[in-house]
């Protein structure tokens, strides 16, 4: 490898020495965490509740699941393009086509301001409806 004395390839700016690879797990919890920003999104991934429970166990093992922060939530990211996958329960109530809406909005302006990435689909896929009656499945955590 050759250097100049002034350790600056001429002709380069100094932004544009290298490549910035962003992972599909850093997309995924940037994506989850403005859909969950949302009104009348009650949780996200599998409509079960009983998935969910387990799901939220596994996450507290050591080596289990994924941070729950991108539960619910695929991305294919490529060099300046990202597609998501989303699957969210909504609370009873609500209108799932703006909640819907609103979730596209929130995710694609988060992941392409934070990441530079265009977002150029995501889909949302409505798993499960949260009844006013059900009880909340997710475990409380021991921690106080």
């Amino acid at each position: 490898m050759t250097e100049s004395a002034s350790g600056s390839s001429p002709g380069k700016a100094p932004a544009d020495r290298g490549r910035t690879s962003i992972a599909d797990g850093v997309v995924e919890k940037i994506a989850g965490l403005a859909a969950r920003e949302v009104v009348g999104v009650h949780a996200m991934g599998s409509g079960s509740g009983l998935s969910r429970t387990f799901g939220a166990v596994r996450e507290r093992v050591p080596g289990g699941a994924k941070a729950s922060v991108s539960r619910g939530v695929k991305a294919e990211v490529g060099e300046v393009q990202t597609a998501l996958d989303l699957e969210i329960v909504v609370d009873y109530g609500v209108a799932i086509r703006e909640v819907a809406r609103a979730v596209r909005e929130n995710v694609i302006s988060a992941v392409e301001r934070m990441t530079g990435l265009e977002v150029v689909e995501v889909n949302i896929a409505v798993s499960d409806v949260k009844l006013p009656d059900e009880p909340d499945d997710e475990p409380e955590s021991r921690l106080q």
